[in-house]
């Protein structure tokens, strides 16, 4: 193809597809979480989340294929990468504005909502709502504990926390080691560190379903123990689905690095992941200092 080229692809079924499939899980998570909140049974909404999920996985395989073959045909060029960093810079923007909103309730409701309760502040004459509430952070004493009772306990930052911290963070060098051995086209090594970094998201993502277990089950943190553990799932929650999908991804790339794809000049898929990739990392830093710590 020239260079002076520029591929069209052609129309695709995909990105509708995908977006019923997000529908069907906003439909049944939203619900299964409102049933679970008021102990009543879950009906349909976990099989419609379960449906909207596979199917969401089957479309990304065949959208992910079609990119593929695509690229290892050659049918892309200088113009067309330029397109696809593009995309995923906008892409990673809108996450950043996607977590900056709920960092954002947080700021509200800990700096300003919080103390305006207590009393304090240009609006505390809200404590005439709950007169008696005491304003602090972490909230183990909802203004209503009739129906939102508070945490028992929070968790140990230097526990759980801080180990997926170092988990996250170390594979943000493994995932870098990964890259540069691309780029002077030590395969091997490739392999070596994508496959650490996989094992060390996987880690991650055991460490947290085993924290929200305790959480549940012995600190009495709960989605329903009022804003401070709304604010802590909604955060770590949507966190750990950002960790799922990043470690779906640098298994489809490793998979790819072992038939053979990339080269040091031409693997914007391999780079697209690895921005991801560090980008939640991230994220993760800016949860362990504030909902964790401070």
């Amino acid at each position: 193809m020239s260079s002076a080229a520029y591929y069209v692809p052609n129309q695709s079924r995909w990105p509708i597809l995908a977006s019923i499939s997000l529908f069907l899980m906003a439909v049944g998570a939203g619900n299964l979480i409102n049933a679970l909140s008021a102990d009543v049974p879950v009906g349909a909404w976990g099989w419609l989340l379960a449906v909207g999920a596979l199917l969401l996985l089957s479309i990304l395989f065949a959208w992910f294929r079609n990119v593929i073959n695509e690229s290892m045909s050659g049918l892309y060029n200088e113009q067309m990468d330029r397109s696809y960093r593009w995309g995923m810079s906008w892409f990673i923007f809108s996450e950043v504005m996607f977590f900056a909103a709920f960092f954002g309730t947080l700021f509200y409701i800990r700096n300003l909502a919080v103390p305006w309760l207590g009393g304090e502040g240009e609006k505390g004459v809200s404590h005439m709502l709950w007169e008696g509430f005491q304003a602090q952070w972490p909230l183990m004493s909802t203004p209503d504990m009739q129906t939102f009772p508070g945490p028992q306990q929070v968790i140990d930052p230097w526990h759980l926390p801080l180990i997926n911290t170092i988990l996250l963070v170390s594979s943000s060098f493994t995932v870098t080691l990964a890259h540069k051995a691309l780029k002077v086209g030590e395969r091997s090594r490739i392999v070596l560190w994508l496959a650490i970094t996989v094992l060390l998201g996987s880690g991650f993502l055991v460490f947290q379903a085993y924290e929200y277990l305790e959480a549940y089950h012995e600190l009495g943190l709960t989605l329903h123990a009022g804003v401070y553990g709304a604010t802590f799932f909604i955060l770590t929650g949507f966190h750990g689905l950002h960790v799922t999908l990043g470690s779906l991804m640098l298994i489809i790339i490793w998979l790819r690095v072992l038939r053979g794809h990339f080269d040091a000049d031409n693997h914007f898929g391999f780079e697209a992941v690895t921005w991801y990739w560090h980008f939640v990392d991230v994220v993760w830093v800016g949860l362990f200092l504030f909902v964790y710590i401070l």
